[in-house]
């Protein structure tokens, strides 16, 4: 009877608490003015300088691609070419890349941006050589030109496969973009490497 009553106790005190937060919280929500929200609305969705920055990247690139197959292995490497636009009025930068991945021709699609409200940098990427959107998301140095990324996809056989990049914007006409990897919680490599340099 005693394992009862105490049952019973903390089942109220949840309740209880439960219902006290879920009235504070609406509390919040009720305090704020309507046009006070649209405002906020607004002002989170207006590119700031991440997004500028982006734009600056706009245009047509080369590519140089360095992949690492296996540890202690020299890599392959193959040259491309990437076609960069900005989306929904300077909100999101496009990527369209071609090359050669693994001996055999390669095309993708990247989609970049910063979200204003979470203050979280993201990439959403698919290609030739699967079915899925590979997604990472990080934070940047201050200046914004070091982004780092990081993710994970899940593996043939079971487990995932953790991913870091560092993108590195070093001006208008240059940047690079570092991927690491490790299988199931191993060690970490380098995976690729590629360099972009702006077409004259």
């Amino acid at each position: 009877m005693r394992y009862l009553h105490l049952t019973i106790g903390i089942l109220c005190l949840t309740l209880f608490t439960t219902v006290t937060i879920a009235k504070e919280k609406q509390a919040v929500h009720q305090q704020m003015d309507p046009q006070a929200m649209m405002d906020m609305y607004k002002k989170l969705a207006t590119p700031g300088e991440p997004h500028k920055l982006f734009t600056s990247l706009a245009g047509s690139w080369t590519t140089k691609t360095k992949e690492w197959m296996e540890p202690g292995k020299p890599p392959v490497e193959t040259t491309g070419s990437a076609e960069m636009k900005m989306l929904l009025d300077g909100r999101f930068l496009y990527q369209e890349y071609t090359g050669q991945m693994m001996g055999q021709p390669f095309s993708g699609i990247g989609i970049d941006g910063y979200d204003n409200l979470r203050k979280k940098y993201f990439t959403a990427w698919m290609d030739s050589m699967g079915t899925s959107i590979f997604m990472m998301e990080g934070t940047a140095s201050a200046d914004g030109k070091a982004i780092t990324l990081e993710g994970k996809h899940p593996e043939p056989g079971g487990g995932y496969m953790t991913h870091r990049a560092i993108w590195k914007i070093i001006d208008s006409n240059n940047q690079t973009f570092d991927m690491y990897g490790a299988h199931h919680g191993g060690k970490e490599m380098k995976m690729m490497e590629i360099v972009y340099t702006r077409k004259p």
